[in-house]
């Protein structure tokens, strides 16, 4: 694999990105550390700079993995790493009660990012057919600015497209922890409410997108508003539709129709708000790699979030 994903084990069939290898979906969260090849640790070391051949202390300390000595970040003081085998711990209770099972686990950015993502046992149908089913994802950096975060993340099945909602940021979506205290899976756990009632909250958004129908002249304002323009490109007279629209709302339109699940509620704001979630996760970027980063960590993560929040607004509005 290439640099994005440095390592990474998937349980049931091949994901969307068609990375990693696979394993049983019976493993404990151990087991499944071990699989995706992250049952590794963190240690803190000193850092120092050469200045007149003598080491001198810059003040800081590097974050290494103690099984190769790579470097993964630099950090100051008061910094508190969370190793790999407590964040999988995290899921332990689940997944030994039955209300979970481990889906994927791994890698990113050469270690500077490891998570893990369990399956909920829980899904809704919609439209005579629609699944959309729920995962929590625990993401795990060794990265200086990044904090630990729990999120809820619901899958639609026809599709493979992925939301993440982070579980409790004010509006009860996410838990979020930093370095500069010790992490603990008690305080998280407390504050989560699991995803029964994010998934429960999802299906009535679905729903309601579901019920309302688009025109051809409001989904090209949605997507406009969604991916506008850039200020040197602007509408010029006698342009065509596609010819005003920027590059990724161009893509939106072109797999409007034709995205799988097209079908189900076909017509409404639910079919327009996955033609973005289809192109980001599947169209945009250069390979299946950038992709998988950026749907979970990267821009893409805000931006169908603000997608979703954006059809809720033109959906009150039909």
């Amino acid at each position: 694999m290439a640099h994005m994903v440095e390592t990474m084990a998937y349980a049931g069939e091949v994901p969307w990105h068609g990375l990693g290898v696979p394993v049983s979906n019976d493993l404990s969260p151990n087991q499944m550390m071990e699989k995706a090849g992250v049952d590794w640790t963190v240690a803190e070391v000193e850092s120092f700079i050469e200045f007149n051949g003598q080491q001198v202390p810059t003040g800081q300390k590097s974050l290494v993995r103690t099984t190769d000595g790579k470097i993964l970040t630099n950090v100051g003081k008061g910094w508190n790493p969370c190793q790999n085998a407590d964040a999988f711990d995290f899921f332990h209770e689940y997944v030994m009660a039955g209300d979970m099972e481990m889906h994927t686990a791994g890698s990113l950015q050469d270690g500077q990012i490891v998570w893990a993502l369990a399956k909920v046992k829980d899904s809704f149908e919609l439209f005579k057919g629609d699944t959309v089913e729920s995962y929590l994802l625990f993401s795990n950096p060794h990265k200086y600015g990044k904090s630990i975060n729990v999120m809820f993340t619901p899958i639609r099945v026809v599709c493979n497209n992925t939301l993440t909602f982070a579980v409790d940021n004010g509006s009860d979506r996410q838990v979020k922890i930093g370095h500069r205290g010790v992490f603990s899976p008690e305080i998280v756990k407390e504050q989560l409410g699991i995803a029964t009632e994010k998934m429960a909250k999802y299906k009535e958004i679905a729903s309601f997108l579901g019920s309302k129908r688009y025109t051809n002249e409001s989904y090209i304002d949605y997507i406009n508003t969604v991916f506008p323009r850039s200020s040197d490109k602007r509408v010029k007279e006698g342009m065509t539709t596609a010819e005003s629209l920027s590059r990724n709302a161009k893509l939106a339109l072109d797999v409007l129709e034709t995205q799988p699940g097209a079908n189900y509620a076909e017509g409404s704001w639910w079919q327009a708000f996955n033609s973005i979630t289809y192109i980001t996760d599947h169209v945009q970027g250069h390979n299946q790699e950038n992709r998988l980063a950026n749907s979970w960590f990267g821009y893409n993560q805000s931006k169908k979030r603000d997608a979703l929040q954006t059809a809720i607004k033109f959906a009150e509005d039909a």
